[in-house]
C-alpha cells in the first residue's frame, strides 16, 4: 500500500542557474531539466492508496483536502457519517491521512475514506505486532466451545483453546464440549496476555495465542526429563479425572485417576489436597505434556497374586461400586473383581440382590493377573452383614 508525500524540489545549484554560453551547453541544460522533471514527477494516486494532505474546507457533511498536484480530495456521504465524530474535531490546516476509494468521481474530486485508512493503518500495526511478537494485555469478551473471543483496536480476534496456557486450559476429561465451554466462560472479562499469530483482513479477523516465548523454555525444561523418572511436586489442582502436579516452575503434569492408586478411586479429593507434596513416575511425554503415575511407586498388589488365587476358588468380597456392566467387589486392598449383570438378568435385580458395603461369597470365574482382570459369580450363600 502506497503512502504519497509531496516531493520538495531540491535547491538549484549555481551551475543550473547560470546562463548557458554555447549551443552545446544549451542542449545539456535542456536535457538535464527534462531528466529532473521526470525524476520529480510522481504517479497520480490510485484506488487503495493512502494519501495525506491538509484540510482546506469543511461543512456539515463534507471535508475537502488539498492534494497537490493532483487536485482536491473529499470525504462525504457514508464515509463522512462513519467518522463524523473524528472529523468534527478537525480544523482547517490539519493534516489527514485517508484511503483513495475513487481516483476521480463524477464531480472530479478524489474520493477518500478515513475509516478505511484507519483500518489499513491498524492492519499495518497488527502485522508489525505479529512480526515483533508483541505481548498484548486484552480482555476476554466471549467464549465458545472452541476458544475465546478477544478484541484489539476494534478488530475481533479468536484465541483457540489449544493456544491457552496450562493454567487457563479447560481441564475436562473426554473432551466434553459443554463442560469445556463452562470452563472457558470463567475467563470472560479477565485480562490475559496474548500475541497475534494470524491476520486475515478479508475476514476482518485476528488469531491470538496465549503461548509465548515461554513455550520454548518449557521445551528446554522437558528435555531434562525422561520416561521412568521419579519426580516430586506440589498438587496444584484436583479434578474428577485426576490431579495436576507442579514439577517445577513452568512445568506441570497430570496424574489420571486410573494412575492414583491400585485400588478403586472414585474421588481424588479423598486422597489428595491442593498444596500437598507428591512423588510420581513419568509414564508419558507427548505434545509438551507430561503424564504421571502415583500408583506405580507403590507395590503392585496384582504382582504374584496367582500364588494366592486361582480360577474356581471361593472368595469373599465387599461390593464397592456399581457400573453399567455390573458390580465391583473388592477381594482385598487393590484387588477387585466384576460381578456381571448377566448373573442376575437385569441391573435392577442385581442392585436388589447386592448392596454397597456388604460382603458376599463368590467364585472366581476368570482370573488373568497380568491383565489385572478378575470376574466373580455369586456362590449362592446368604449375604453377611457388614462388619463393624
Amino acid at each position: 500500500m502506497k503512502l504519497f508525500k509531496r516531493r520538495i524540489p531540491e535547491e538549484k545549484s549555481k551551475e543550473e542557474t547560470s546562463e548557458p554560453k554555447t549551443k552545446k551547453e544549451v542542449g545539456k541544460k535542456a536535457l538535464g531539466v527534462m531528466s529532473k522533471f521526470f525524476s520529480d514527477t510522481i504517479a497520480p494516486p490510485e484506488e487503495g492508496d493512502l494519501i495525506e494532505g491538509p484540510v482546506i474546507e469543511r461543512s456539515k457533511s463534507k471535508v475537502f483536502i488539498d492534494l497537490p498536484p493532483f487536485g482536491t480530495g473529499v470525504i462525504y456521504g457514508r464515509e463522512y457519517i462513519n467518522v463524523r465524530d473524528i472529523l468534527k474535531k478537525t480544523n482547517i490546516g490539519d493534516k489527514i491521512t485517508a484511503k483513495v476509494v475513487d481516483a476521480e468521481n463524477e464531480d472530479g474530486y478524489i474520493e477518500l475514506s478515513l475509516k478505511e485508512a484507519r483500518q489499513a493503518l491498524i492492519w499495518g500495526e497488527a502485522e508489525q505486532a505479529m512480526k515483533d511478537k508483541q505481548v498484548l494485555e486484552l480482555s476476554v469478551k466471549e467464549a465458545n466451545k472452541g476458544g475465546l473471543i478477544i478484541e484489539w483496536q476494534g478488530i475481533p480476534g479468536f484465541l483457540p483453546a489449544s493456544q491457552l496456557k496450562t493454567e487457563h486450559y479447560p481441564r475436562v476429561e473426554d473432551g466434553d464440549k459443554e463442560r469445556i465451554l463452562d470452563e472457558l466462560k470463567k475467563l470472560i472479562d479477565q485480562k490475559i496476555e496474548v500475541s497475534i499469530i494470524g491476520i486475515d483482513p478479508k475476514e476482518n479477523k485476528l488469531i491470538f495465542s496465549e503461548k509465548g516465548p515461554e513455550q520454548k523454555e518449557k521445551k528446554k525444561i522437558l528435555d531434562k526429563y525422561e520416561l521412568g523418572d521419579i519426580v516430586e511436586g506440589d498438587v496444584t489442582g484436583i479434578v474428577e479425572f485426576g490431579i495436576f502436579i507442579k514439577i517445577e516452575e513452568g512445568l506441570e503434569g497430570l496424574a489420571h485417576i486410573s494412575e492414583l492408586d491400585w485400588g478403586l478411586v472414585e474421588d481424588p479429593k479423598e486422597l489428595f489436597k491442593v498444596g500437598q507434596k507428591v512423588k510420581a513416575k513419568i509414564i508419558e511425554i507427548a505434545d509438551d505434556k507430561i503424564s504421571l503415575s502415583v500408583k506405580q511407586l507403590k507395590a503392585n498388589p496384582w504382582q504374584d497374586i496367582e500364588k494366592k488365587y486361582e480360577k474356581g476358588q471361593k472368595v469373599e468380597a465387599v461390593i464397592i461400586k456399581f457400573n453399567k456392566h455390573g458390580a465391583l467387589a473388592s477381594v482385598e486392598e487393590g484387588i477387585a473383581g466384576l460381578v456381571h449383570v448377566s448373573e442376575f438378568g437385569t441391573e435392577e435385580k442385581l442392585r436388589e440382590s447386592l448392596e454397597l458395603g456388604k460382603k458376599y461369597p463368590f467364585v472366581i470365574n476368570i482370573f488373568e493377573p497380568k491383565e489385572h482382570k478378575m470376574t466373580l459369580s455369586v456362590a449362592g450363600k446368604e449375604p453377611e452383614k457388614k462388619e463393624e
